[in-house]
């Protein structure tokens, strides 16, 4: 038999009493634990990095430390995350959304327009606000043929993006280190290409670790080119790791840069820890916090 002192159960009873009258205690504390206090530019992960960490404890890590979004999701979990009251802020793996054979080529576009195609309704259901795409490989194509290619590409696609109020992302890469021959590996290739398409649902991924590799100045590109991009990804240069002292970035100006223009969308995080997974992600949430 177990024998409790009157000072328990009164301690008991008041805890309990706490809960029931002032559930708006609890969740001011779960809010006080939230790393996002400013909140100026809104952040997200992406999953991949953080293969390790089960869905379960990553959802639930990335929602009590204030995010509201995860990157890079396939379509198959894109109503699931919502359930857990997060968003997938960059739907991934359609069929067709393959890096090395992208828009650059004709002969790709139609994988490519029925990936998205029969997905785009579901993205804009899920509240999904961006899908990807890809530049693809020179495979010795000239820019000039490749600038045309994409552009047809994503004429084709524009209509179906702007009926759904989705916006067709295509990324920016660096072919020096991760991703040889890719095509789309320069900021000025790929404001030619948004510009002649003009639609304001067909945008840039502006990958921030790729271009600092491929050009650097990247916070001067950022600020004369926001209107053609829709969506960030980070990672520290060298070696896509942590946003912490041993990269070449000040990762803080970075994002006060962006959250200066009035850019609405998300910042992404895309480097690959190094340490304790969500202890690394923990602190560029709290950098980038601006």
């Amino acid at each position: 038999m177990i024998h409790l002192s009157r000072r328990s159960l009164l301690a008991g009873a008041a805890a309990a009493a706490g809960t029931i009258l002032f559930p708006s205690h609890s969740r001011a504390l779960q809010d006080e634990k939230k790393l996002v206090k400013i909140g100026r530019l809104k952040q997200s992960v992406c999953r991949w990095c953080y293969g390790k960490v089960p869905d379960g404890a990553f959802f639930k890590a990335v929602t009590e430390m204030g995010l509201t979004a995860v990157d890079l999701l396939p379509p198959k979990q894109w109503e699931s995350v919502r359930d857990l009251g997060l968003v997938c802020s960059m739907g991934s793996g359609m069929g067709g959304a393959k890096i090395p054979d992208g828009l650059n080529d004709n002969n790709n576009h139609d994988a490519i327009v029925k990936g998205i195609e029969e997905n785009v309704a579901l993205a804009e259901k899920a509240g999904v606000p961006n899908m990807i795409a890809f530049f693809g490989n020179r495979k010795g194509r000239s820019d000039e043929e490749a600038i045309d290619n994409c552009v047809l590409g994503l004429n084709r696609l524009k209509p179906v993006m702007e009926a759904h109020k989705v916006t067709l992302c295509v990324e920016l890469l660096n072919s020096k280190v991760d991703h040889k021959d890719y095509q789309g590996d320069r900021s000025w290739f790929a404001w030619k290409i948004i510009k002649a398409v003009a639609s304001p649902y067909v945008k840039v991924l502006y990958d921030i670790y790729h271009m600092q590799i491929m050009e650097g100045d990247v916070i001067r590109t950022i600020r004369e080119n926001m209107d053609s991009i829709a969506h960030f990804h980070t990672g520290g240069v060298p070696g896509r790791n942590e946003l912490d002292d041993t990269q070449e970035l000040q990762w803080r100006s970075v994002a006060r840069a962006i959250a200066d223009k009035g850019y609405k969308g998300f910042m992404a995080h895309e480097f690959v820890p190094t340490r304790d997974p969500l202890t690394s992600l923990r602190e560029a949430v709290t950098l980038c916090d601006v």
